[in-house]
C-alpha cells in the first residue's frame, strides 16, 4: 500500500467527497490524485479506471465533466468508508503506527 499520509489538497478532496449537502464541483483530477495517495488507479485502454482501494475494485468511466458524477462520489465513499478513510480520517490507514 503507498504511503497514506495525505497533504492539504487531498485532505481537502476527501472532506468533500463526504459533504452533506454532497458537492457538485469535486474535480475528477482531484480524486484521481487521492485515489493515487490512498490506494491504486490504472487507466485502462477503453478510456475507464480501474481502483482499488483497500480491496475493494471498482471501474469508473471518466468524467465527462470536470467533476465527479454524484454516482462517482456515492461508490468513492462506499469504498474509502471500507478502507477505513473517512471525512474525519487524518489520511493514515487504520491499525498504522507513525
Amino acid at each position: 500500500m503507498p504511503d497514506t499520509h495525505l497533504n492539504n489538497h487531498h485532505r481537502d478532496t476527501l472532506t468533500a467527497l463526504f459533504a452533506h449537502p454532497t458537492s457538485g464541483n469535486i474535480r475528477w483530477v482531484d480524486v484521481v490524485s487521492l485515489i493515487g495517495a490512498l490506494g491504486d488507479i490504472e487507466e485502462k485502454h477503453d478510456g475507464r479506471f480501474r481502483v482499488t482501494i483497500g480491496g475493494e475494485v471498482e471501474v469508473f468511466d471518466r468524467s465527462h465533466g470536470k467533476d465527479v458524477t454524484l454516482e462517482q462520489i456515492t461508490d468513492l465513499r462506499r469504498m474509502l468508508t471500507h478502507a477505513g478513510f473517512g471525512p474525519q480520517s487524518d489520511g493514515k490507514q487504520p491499525g498504522s503506527e507513525d
